[in-house]
């Protein structure tokens, strides 16, 4: 007898099919659940050690600008706005480090959105050349 013919004999109800496959789609289930633990790098952004140091002088570059803005607005007093701004001048000047450091001393690096600011006119140069 081949083994075509061996299958063939085999009497299969459809139901038990059926119900085999229900069993194995629900050990697997069970399987991935509780059995299989997920890898802390896979749910974690994927970004390098200089994109968060480029994030960071972003915020505190944005948290300079709204602390010159309030103090203009008469938020601050003069002591509690120089406080806080060396404060951030200080966390600018070690971020700007670390970027150095990462980049090998290599050509400045511009904002991500410096698209969006005006910087004043282009090309303007100081010592009118």
């Amino acid at each position: 007898m081949t083994d075509l013919a061996m299958l063939v004999a085999v009497p299969v109800d459809p139901d038990t099919l059926a119900m085999i496959a229900c069993l194995a789609l629900a050990a697997a289930t069970l399987i991935f659940i509780f059995l299989i633990e997920p890898d802390a790098s896979d749910s974690a952004p994927h970004r390098s050690h200089l994109d968060q140091l480029l994030e960071q002088r972003d915020t505190i570059y944005d948290n300079l600008r709204d602390l010159k803005f309030e103090y203009r607005a008469g938020k601050f007093a003069e002591p509690d706005y120089e406080q806080m701004k060396n404060d951030l001048e200080t966390q600018a000047s070690v971020v700007l480090a670390e970027i150095e450091n990462s980049t090998g001393n290599e050509a400045r690096l511009p904002r991500r959105d410096a698209a969006t600011i005006s910087s004043g006119p282009s090309g303007a140069r100081a010592g009118g050349r």
